[in-house]
């Protein structure tokens, strides 16, 4: 089987914490690349100075796992998908299909976005597919970075 491709897009994520966090993650399961859109934090500022509170959480994979800061999800999407990259959001949406159900192709994109509003539809509407993870308590979702990982290491996996 060949060596799964796995990147991750982070569209308007607000929390430098929970984007660390995510490149933590990322780097345990081997993604080769984190793209950051809208008005994700940065590792470091336009003046090239650390980001203090994601570099906390990451605990130096913002400096192991590649990162870049991409304009326009939507143009990021169409050029990944372009490339030959399956890209699919992880959102609750009517058009959802449990991660758990899906064959994760090879080269596979993986969209995160807004701890409070999620991925916007228009996004959502540009990608391969749209993933959610079942939920079975009387929460309606996951902390962003958590759901990052878990649907990361079914991924690598699958």
């Amino acid at each position: 089987m060949a060596q799964k491709q796995i990147s991750l897009i982070l569209h308007d994520i607000r929390s430098s914490e929970n984007v660390g966090s995510m490149f933590r993650t990322a780097d345990a399961a081997g993604v080769k690349k984190i793209y950051l859109t809208g008005y994700t934090p940065a590792p470091l500022d336009r003046f090239k100075r650390k980001n203090s509170k994601l570099a906390k959480a990451a605990l130096g994979a913002e400096e192991s796992v590649p990162w870049e800061r991409a304009g326009d999800a939507g143009i990021l999407i169409e050029k990944l998908k372009g490339e030959g990259v399956s890209v699919f959001a992880v959102e609750q949406d009517p058009r959802a299909v449990s991660y758990e159900e899906v064959h994760i192709p090879t080269q596979v994109a993986l969209v995160m976005g807004n701890e409070v509003e999620g991925v916007s539809k228009n996004i959502l509407d540009a990608c391969n597919a749209i993933l959610e993870i079942p939920m079975y308590g009387k929460k309606e979702s996951l902390n962003v970075s958590v759901a990052a990982g878990i649907v990361l290491f079914r991924a690598r996996d699958f």
